[in-house]
């Protein structure tokens, strides 16, 4: 019996093909590839080997450290903003501290307006009751002035003096003739210098104000004479002596002791 031979007798399992990529640039990453070990070119590895993962690119690092000139430069700008932050608010508050001072000073201003204002109207209100009070001195003093009529007269006398209403212009006082006006001129060796010696119209002033001047009478210094010496004094009597050893005084002397 011819029996038939087969070849594949008496060897063992077949090796599985394996192909080998040789090429020093990976076509997947464009990388180069490691050389591979020596024993693996010549003989090569009894089983095949897994297949190389591609490579992933990784992304480069963030620098951490920025460099000289990059550093300066950042430093510089902050500085320079910094200074002009400072510049701007120095600037904004000067141009405050001007408005303020500026609204002040128009505060006072206007304070100072209004005053002015209301004391003007109350001048011109006193003003306009001045011939009422020369009426009622004259009344007063010819003894007119009596009973209701001169309650009435001392009530309004006393709130204008109040609200600010002064006279002035009284006998004795030196002349001045910013308050005074002279209508009489005299002479006499008692007075030093210009002197009051007569009212005629007394004057007024509300606050600062001289609302009328006095109409005075003047009397000055008469060049050339002394003023009047003041009298000599009475001479004081001698005491009488008293009588001695129960003596009795003369007729003269008793006379003179019972008039006194």
């Amino acid at each position: 019996m011819t029996g038939r031979y087969d070849e594949t007798e008496g060897r063992g399992p077949e090796e599985p093909v394996v192909v080998r990529d040789r090429r020093r640039i990976d076509p997947l990453t464009g990388e180069v590839r490691p050389a591979a070990p020596a024993a693996e070119t010549q003989d090569g590895p009894k089983h095949a080997a897994p297949a190389e993962e591609p490579a992933v690119p990784t992304e480069p690092a963030p620098a951490t450290h920025a460099g000289p000139g990059l550093g300066d430069s950042i430093v510089d700008d902050s500085v320079t903003v910094t200074s002009g932050l400072e510049k701007e608010l120095a600037e904004r508050t000067a141009d405050l501290q001007r408005l303020q001072a500026e609204y002040a000073n128009y505060r006072k201003r206007v304070d100072r307006d209004r005053e002015q204002v209301v004391t003007g109207a109350k001048a011109s209100v006193v003003n306009d009751l001045l011939p009422l009070l020369d009426d009622l001195e004259r009344a007063e003093q010819h003894g007119d002035l009596t009973g209701a009529f001169k309650a009435v007269g001392e009530k309004l006398v006393g709130s204008l003096q109040r609200s600010g209403l002064e006279p002035f212009g009284a006998e004795g006082e030196a002349f001045d003739p910013s308050v005074h006006e002279a209508v009489q001129h005299s002479t006499s060796p008692d007075v030093a210098g210009p002197t009051v010696t007569t009212v005629m119209r007394r004057g007024y002033r509300f606050g600062e104000r001289v609302l009328r001047a006095a109409l005075v009478g003047v009397t000055d210094h008469e060049p050339g004479a002394a003023p009047a010496a003041a009298p000599a004094p009475e001479a004081q009597e001698a005491p009488v002596d008293p009588p001695v050893g129960g003596e009795l005084p003369l007729e003269g002397e008793l006379f003179d002791e019972n008039n006194r």
